[in-house]
């Protein structure tokens, strides 16, 4: 599945956007999130770290976590903004993310509107999934 250019701007500019309420005293790294589901609507996350690492929760999982509260279950695009080049998802949220599909991540820096995009298969070829999702 294939989104506008705008649409994929729109996402770009909300993870950008989300990322300034991110909570990370410890590495300094905020990061936003912004992913849109089949129904159309757009989940926000940033990620929340904690001193015990293990607790610290990222901001894809963060907006998945909404999306799936709210009863969204199928996906079509997540954007991901951190830093000064465009950042992608960690092996844990690629994972995660797997568990619903062969989603578009668009991969940005924490400001502009330059990006990368990919299917997230590319990022996590061979991955995990009971259903085989992945397709």
């Amino acid at each position: 599945m294939m989104i506008s250019k705008t649409k994929q701007l729109e996402l770009v500019s909300l993870a950008q956007k989300a990322r300034v309420n991110a909570y990370c005293p410890y590495s300094d790294f905020a990061v936003g999130a912004a992913l849109l589901a089949e129904s159309g609507k757009i989940y926000t996350g940033v990620n929340c770290e904690n001193a015990s690492l293990g607790a610290t929760i990222c901001a894809e999982r963060a907006a998945l976590t909404s999306a799936i509260s709210a009863g969204e279950r199928r996906f079509v695009a997540i954007a991901v903004a951190a830093g000064k080049q465009p950042v992608s998802p960690c092996g844990i949220c690629r994972q995660v993310l797997a568990e619903f599909g062969n989603i578009i991540v668009l991969c940005a820096a924490a400001q502009g509107e330059d990006y990368k995009i990919m299917d997230l298969s590319a990022l996590l070829p061979d991955a995990f999934v009971e259903y085989n999702r992945m397709d």
